[in-house]
């Protein structure tokens, strides 16, 4: 397994993380993605570190909480082998501090998914998503305390607009605050939005990407072919409108020239997907999921090899998007492009 600088940290993490948002089964909305109990998590567990997958992701969210306390459970006794990454921020109940990341909102949050973790120290903490009613300084403040206790090593951001995570790594350098060294992402071939601004926003100030979702919520599994029914089992009717939306002709295009080169390379249409997000710029990890082992061993197998350039060419292609304004004079004008070269 490669391992990779996360952003500008000297914390290295394995080109391929796990994410246990299946873990547990538990609640409304998180819940719904599977139902991993710890014995189940313990072997998924066993699989991803003889394979060099380390890094393990979650988010209190995530099953009401169930998710960290199965993944506490599945790494027991062996903490020292494994790097932790949770977040935090959205909604864990209907109270008026219950969500966001103010000063009790944060330490609360920390102290549980400990708990719940079993575990001393979290490695990365990650807000789950911009709170725009406390003030970026007490978030921050507050964030360093944790660090200084003890409780966190290093802090990232999630789903954070270019400003958000501008201005908050600006008043860290001012403060002296730790910086967000990680942002977490969606990123896939039907997804390059995280290019026009956040990609170029990580290499100038050193923020490494964590790609969630990286087969665009099911789309890329290798399941979808242009003018067939969705398959028999297929949840992407009810997960669909929970992510950004996909044109269908795009996506077929896409899963066109996915088909020729599994053909060519004998590889997945998951392991290409995968195998060209771990080429783009800024990405540090790509977070694989898996329901049981057989997807968990698919998705392992999109490492250890590489596509080639002209066979990425064909993909960047197939998935190219027209930037919007102010991004795309990049691409369309001489002038803007000798004073903004494009990241990728």
């Amino acid at each position: 397994m490669e391992y990779r600088h996360l952003g500008a940290s000297g914390l290295r993490v394995p080109a391929l993380s796990f994410g246990a948002g299946t873990f547990g089964g538990s609640g409304p909305l998180f819940g719904a993605w599977g139902t991993t109990d710890a014995t189940e998590a313990r072997r998924l567990v066993d699989i991803c570190l003889d394979a060099g997958v380390s890094l393990f992701d979650t988010a209190d969210v995530y099953s009401n909480g169930a998710s960290e306390t199965v993944l506490g459970e599945a790494i027991k006794g062996r903490r020292d082998q494994v790097i932790i990454s949770t977040k935090t921020s959205l909604p864990m109940g209907d109270g008026p501090n219950d969500a966001g990341s103010s000063r009790p909102r944060l330490i609360r949050a920390v102290e549980d998914a400990l708990r719940r973790l079993g575990t001393d120290y979290i490695d990365l903490l990650q807000l789950h998503a911009f709170d725009a009613r406390t003030p970026i300084e007490e978030v921050l403040s507050t964030l360093d305390a944790l660090i200084r206790a003890g409780k966190l090593r290093y802090i990232g951001a999630s789903n954070f607009a270019g400003w958000q995570l501008m201005k908050s790594l600006a008043l860290a350098d001012r403060h002296g605050w730790p910086r967000h060294v990680a942002h977490q992402v969606y990123y896939s071939l039907v997804g390059r939005d995280y290019e026009w601004e956040l990609m170029p926003l990580g290499l100038d100030q050193g923020v490494g990407a964590l790609a969630w979702s990286p087969l665009g919520w099911g789309r890329l599994t290798g399941k979808i072919r242009r003018g067939q029914p969705l398959p028999e089992g297929s949840r992407l009717h009810e997960t669909a409108t929970l992510g950004p939306p996909v044109d269908d002709a795009k996506l077929y295009d896409i899963i066109d020239v996915l088909d020729a080169l599994a053909e060519e390379t004998g590889r997945s249409v998951p392991q290409i997907a995968i195998n060209w997000l771990l080429r783009r710029p800024t990405v540090a990890s790509v977070i694989i999921g898996a329901r049981n082992e057989a997807q968990l061993r698919q998705n392992l197998g999109a490492v250890g090899w590489s596509l080639t350039q002209e066979q990425v060419a064909r993909l960047d292609a197939a998935s190219a998007v027209t930037a919007p304004y102010p991004y795309f004079p990049y691409y369309r004008q001489e002038g803007f492009a000798r004073l903004n070269p494009p990241a990728v």
